[in-house]
């Protein structure tokens, strides 16, 4: 073989020899990577994305919460077909006292309520009450219950993680921050602050009242609304020691009493709606320092409305296209666009709840429905959502509990 020839082979074999290492390397690296922890987390991620979302269920469990002081008795059952709107008649869960307010683990295998009491143990205290929660029979079994160190909470909130529970406490003025077991159970407290301050109603703003707590989509603040100082407390929140941090605030107009503050699904904008003046207000979101700056307030009822009224409860669809609160005396749902550019609301109607005094709503996972608790008429309306405008048209499906305050959903 002459030597020019002999020379372009030898190129060539050193050529092959190279590619063959160069892809033995990429095929090892692929491997160590795929095996590392952080390509667990995308894998796993990529796995979830395709299973099918809590939205595409048909059948839920609906648990209620209530007022005992009357015919109710705890927390009841129903279930309900997100096809159809159609409610089951209810039954008794689980005997509680006063579970004014439910939240659910991000597992469904939990379910936490408030005991708005305002003594527990022998102490000035209220308390929540833990069950374990089975998503085909619908039972609920009492695991334990933990003292919120202060009287009267109203509100509760798990954590993004499903490791802390979040209380707000109403009579007492504070927030309270409880752990949970890798079982369920509630433990003792990882932070308890007492707010301090008064606002300018002197019968309902003479002293703190916290009201709604919020973690934030990162997990990194836990919002606190407090009706009696007018401010929203923004705490930093450790989510792997519970504990909270000295916080900023944001201030409402004095009278407002915000209640319930939401996050809207974008992460970019928030919402609380006030009690005492009946408005929501709307801010805008800094997730980097927990920072709400507030550009937008609009009234929650008819101009030509003069009657008494206390705001309640404020939600988002699933969209992120509408807002929904409600009126206690107009005894109404206010329906809202929300302005997907700048995040501004828009009035669209108010529909009547068919009873009295809606205390809480909830749109059911797929957004298709609403289901509005009246508590002083002991009843519960479902309305069918328009997809197009977020308008409100009752089913003719309506059901009878004592005094309802709250219902979540879970899938069955």
């Amino acid at each position: 073989m002459p030597n020019s020839e002999r020379g372009a082979v030898m190129k060539r074999a050193c050529r092959l020899f190279l590619q063959a290492c160069v892809v033995g390397w990429l095929g090892c690296w692929s491997l160590a990577v795929a095996a590392s922890p952080q390509s667990q987390v995308v894998l796993s991620a990529e796995a979830k994305a395709k299973q099918p979302p809590v939205a595409q269920a048909s059948s839920f469990w609906v648990f209620i919460g209530t007022f005992t002081r009357g015919e109710s008795r705890g927390i009841y059952r129903c279930v309900f077909d997100s096809k159809t709107g159609s409610l089951s008649s209810p039954e008794l869960a689980v005997e509680t006292v006063n579970p004014a307010f439910l939240a659910v683990h991000p597992q469904a295998r939990f379910l936490y309520a408030v005991n708005e009491i305002g003594k527990f143990n022998g102490k000035r205290a209220g308390a929540v009450s833990a069950f374990a929660l089975d998503v085909h029979s619908g039972k609920l079994a009492l695991l334990n219950q933990q003292s919120t160190e202060s009287p009267g909470p109203c509100h509760l909130a798990v954590d993004r993680q499903g490791r802390f529970v979040a209380v707000a406490n109403y009579s007492g003025g504070s927030v309270t921050v409880l752990p949970l077991t890798t079982n369920g159970h509630l433990g003792p407290a990882t932070a308890f602050i007492q707010h301090r301050g008064h606002s300018v109603n002197p019968r309902r703003q003479r002293g703190p009242h916290a009201h709604c707590v919020t973690f934030s989509p990162d997990n990194h603040f836990l919002v606190v609304a407090d009706l009696g100082l007018d401010k929203l407390l923004i705490y930093p929140f450790n989510a792997q020691t519970g504990k909270l941090s000295t916080p900023h605030s944001a201030e409402l107009q004095p009278g407002a009493g915000p209640r319930h503050f939401v996050f809207h699904p974008n992460g970019r904008w928030a919402y609380v709606i006030n009690e005492l003046n009946c408005t929501i207000c709307a801010f805008s979101w800094d997730s980097a320092h927990g920072r709400l700056t507030p550009f937008q307030t609009v009234s929650t009822l008819p101009a030509d409305f003069q009657e008494k009224n206390t705001d309640a409860e404020i939600q988002i669809h699933p969209s992120g296209r509408f807002l929904y609160g409600s009126n206690r005396g107009h005894n109404s749902i206010a329906v809202f666009q929300i302005d997907q550019s700048n995040g501004r609301l828009r009035l669209v109607q108010h529909v009547s709840t068919q009873g009295k005094t809606p205390r809480h709503f909830a749109l059911d996972p797929t957004g298709r429905f609403l289901l509005a608790e009246n508590q002083a008429s002991d009843n519960i309306v479902v309305f069918r959502v328009q997809p197009n405008t977020g308008r409100l048209e009752p089913t003719g499906s309506t059901i009878h509990v004592g005094a309802p305050v709250c219902v979540v959903f879970v899938p069955r």
